[in-house]
């Protein structure tokens, strides 16, 4: 059953949703719905022009950090020093970047223009957090995501050059602030640094422990 939201700030048990994870429909992209949503595993995701889509899979692609895994490969990226790394210096320029750039087998992008405003809202307001990648002091990879409990909720990344997306992960994993790193869906990208699946009952309780 798919639930849909009016102005009250409420969510359905996110243990209700259907089998591609979608829980409701509907509501707005405030700062506080958001945060509601977040701490209870639920994200949005939808197109431009459609009602807002709240989503909570039933299993999650999560990245312990004391599991993550660096290729030899990687190490030497890392050992020549060749990116310079920030945090929280340029939110605006990735969330724009992860909207814009292309990705293979989609059209378009589902950052649409409202969700930008949303999330540098909740940057502004200390939710949101960015870790930028820089070569020559050009911006060449980043990530962004919302922080709960010591959870990183990620919500996208990307790369201009080649490792650029895995440099700023490495990083947000050493940085020791997050217990989790949530990466919502499986990609091979991310299971080759070693996320994996785990079922959404065992997201919450580390979500809201």
């Amino acid at each position: 059953m798919i639930f849909r939201l009016n102005d009250n700030l409420i969510f359905p048990d996110p243990m209700l949703a259907e089998p591609d994870g979608l829980l409701a429909i509907g509501g707005n992209l405030s700062t506080e719905r958001l945060l509601l949503a977040y701490s209870n595993g639920i994200f949005p995701w939808y197109n431009e022009g459609d009602p807002v889509h709240w989503y909570a899979p039933h299993e999650r692609f999560v990245l312990f950090p004391h599991e993550m895994l660096i290729s030899k490969s990687m190490a030497n990226v890392l050992k020549k020093r060749k990116f310079q790394i920030t945090s929280n210096q340029s939110f605006e320029q990735v969330i724009t970047a992860c909207s814009t750039i292309k990705r293979k087998g989609q059209n378009g992008t589902w950052i649409t223009d409202e969700m930008k405003q949303a999330y540098l809202k909740l940057h502004i307001e200390g939710y949101a957090h960015s870790v930028e990648v820089w070569e020559m002091d050009k911006l060449v990879g980043g990530l962004y995501g919302v922080i709960v409990n010591k959870v990183f909720c990620g919500e996208s990344m990307f790369t201009l050059v080649p490792n650029a997306s895995k440099v700023a992960l490495i990083q947000l994993v050493k940085s020791n602030l997050f217990k989790l790193i949530d990466c919502q869906f499986h990609t091979n990208h991310l299971e080759s640094m070693g996320a994996k699946m785990i079922p959404r009952d065992e997201y919450l309780s580390i979500l809201r422990s």
